[in-house]
């Protein structure tokens, strides 16, 4: 997730001490932090290689409840115009109507509907993903990484998370033949999630 950065451009020289709390302490609101924090994907491209991408503009929030955790909550707000994979011109293609169509969707969103404890650092929280305008339930499996205080008194929770969807349950049905078969991107992408929050003060 990065090295913990100043709220100024000042250099910092303080360490971060790392904390390992009760749960039951870390409950309250926080803010994901987008400068520390990373929502990427991997594609499968003509059947033989991976490519990957990220997005650069997000905002989110956690409802932690350390002694219930099935009582924690998350939103999440991704501006599609901000998708990264290292190629102008594929992350043009990606922008257009043959894809996330931004000019008439500029928003891809997440709100959980559910959360559970799996066991020691695991959770799973289940939620709607809109992309397109619609609107399909998705299955994250967290880990969580423990939680800090940096050196500017930011309380930090950190997370790491994974997930796969059908790009095709979600209206994203683009595709191109291949002359040796199969097509040239999958169906199926990979999300993962490594995310920095801050809690309210």
């Amino acid at each position: 997730m990065g090295i913990f950065g100043r709220k100024d451009d000042e250099t910092a020289t303080a360490t971060t001490t790392a904390v390992n709390p009760d749960l039951a302490a870390l409950t309250g609101e926080y803010t994901i932090d987008p400068a520390h924090s990373t929502l990427g994907f991997v594609a499968r491209h003509a059947m033989v290689t991976n490519v990957k991408g990220s997005f650069q503009d997000f905002t989110g929030t956690l409802h932690l409840d350390g002694a219930d955790p099935a009582k924690s909550t998350a939103t999440l707000d991704v501006v599609m115009d901000s998708i990264e994979t290292g190629n102008a011109d594929r992350d043009g293609h990606l922008k257009s109507a043959d894809f996330f169509k931004t000019d008439e969707f500029p928003t891809m969103t997440f709100r959980t509907t559910g959360a559970e404890a799996l066991g020691g650092d695991d959770y799973r929280i289940t939620g709607d993903l809109t992309i397109l305008g619609t609107t399909r339930p998705l299955t994250i499996d967290l880990e969580f990484n423990g939680a800090a205080k940096d050196p500017f008194g930011n309380e930090r929770v950190g997370f790491e998370g994974k997930a796969e969807i059908l790009r095709s349950e979600w209206g994203l049905t683009w595709n191109a033949a291949l002359e040796t078969g199969g097509v040239l991107v999958s169906d199926k992408i990979k999300l993962n999630f490594d995310i920095s929050a801050i809690r309210n003060a």
